[in-house]
């Protein structure tokens, strides 16, 4: 199921399922709206964005309420999180999926907000996006990949590429705006060359694996397995995390994989991640596409959790495309 694209003079809630606004500088939230706002949407706020407790989170009946009036508020046309977190799983007894079935729209977020991505879509059949946070619209340098991807992803239902960005950077942008340092990015990097195509499956890892054996995580069977890891992951708990995650049923059926750029603190080497990924009988003669431009580095493309996908690495010549109008049936998720 395909929500409707946003278009000028749409309204996005701005929702915090995981960790608060309050983490946010005041200065980076009003760039972030003046951006949307200069894409001509209308921005407004769950009402309860501002909580925080210890966790540097909100009550699970504050953050459900939020998400249940973005859905059922006619006005509203798509969602964007605040940031992510650890803690959105906590949310997923309580969700009213009815409500969610019966009023489709754009649900956009990464890290954390895997889990409510994954699982919307597997209990609904609803095509959530892993894409940039509101947070995210605050970067005020290096953004035009990120805005461009967002556009295409949810604007129009018209097939697109996901392409190397010419730079990529591994800056704290949050903390100083002004020192920043891009990195020129020579494509992708080929691990397993071969062709693929299947339904976009995926995230960030270690949030993917609290859902296996859950009625929330969607079948892997005919997948594109998309995945990405933060900088507490490093090169023996991505593999671990990997290998748990090809233990699951239906894993069997990835057709291919693309993995995120990884954070340089996390130490995963090329080499580290070709001799993981080369030592998984499950992954023999399957296309592994690494470095693509999603995760915890900047910038980062928006992809259709359970859209249709190709990808092509084939002799120099590398090619990862959407379609979001082409869905394959995925016996799990409605």
């Amino acid at each position: 199921m395909l929500p409707n694209g946003l278009s000028p003079g749409d309204e996005i809630r701005v929702i915090a399922p995981s960790r608060s606004m309050d983490l946010i500088k005041s200065d980076q939230v009003k760039l972030a709206i003046s951006r949307l706002e200069g894409l001509g949407f209308n921005v407004t706020f769950g009402k309860n964005v501002h909580g925080h407790d210890e966790f540097f989170s909100s009550s699970i009946g504050n953050r459900i309420d939020d998400l249940h009036e973005a859905f059922s508020d006619s006005n509203v046309k798509g969602m964007l999180t605040v940031i992510g977190g650890y803690n959105s799983n906590q949310l997923l007894k309580y969700i009213d999926w009815d409500l969610i079935r019966r009023n489709p729209k754009v649900f956009c977020g990464y890290s954390d907000i895997t889990a409510l991505s994954l699982a919307i879509y597997r209990k609904t059949g609803l095509i959530t996006y892993s894409g940039p946070h509101f947070s995210t619209f605050g970067i005020k340098h290096g953004l035009d990949y990120t805005l461009s991807s967002f556009l295409e992803a949810v604007t129009n239902d018209a097939p697109y590429e996901i392409e190397p960005s010419g730079v990529w950077s591994d800056d704290a942008w949050y903390l100083d705006q002004e020192d920043r340092n891009f990195i020129r990015q020579n494509g992708f990097t080929v691990i397993q060359e071969g062709q693929a195509e299947g339904t976009l499956i995926g995230g960030n890892l270690c949030t993917m694996n609290l859902l296996h054996g859950t009625e929330f995580m969607p079948s892997l069977k005919n997948s594109i397995l998309f995945i990405e890891d933060d900088l507490e992951s490093h090169s023996l708990t991505f593999e671990r995390n990997l290998q748990s995650l090809l233990h699951q049923p239906g894993a069997d059926g990835i057709k291919g994989v693309l993995i995120g750029r990884f954070q340089k603190d996390s130490q995963v080497t090329e080499d580290a991640l070709k001799s993981i990924i080369h030592s998984k009988a499950e992954l023999k003669g399957i296309p592994v596409i690494a470095n693509v431009n999603f995760g915890h580095t900047q910038p980062l493309a928006t992809i259709p959790v359970g859209a249709y996908a190709s990808m092509k690495a084939v002799d120099g010549e590398v090619k990862i495309e959407i379609d979001q109008t082409r869905l394959h049936k995925n016996p799990l998720s409605q």
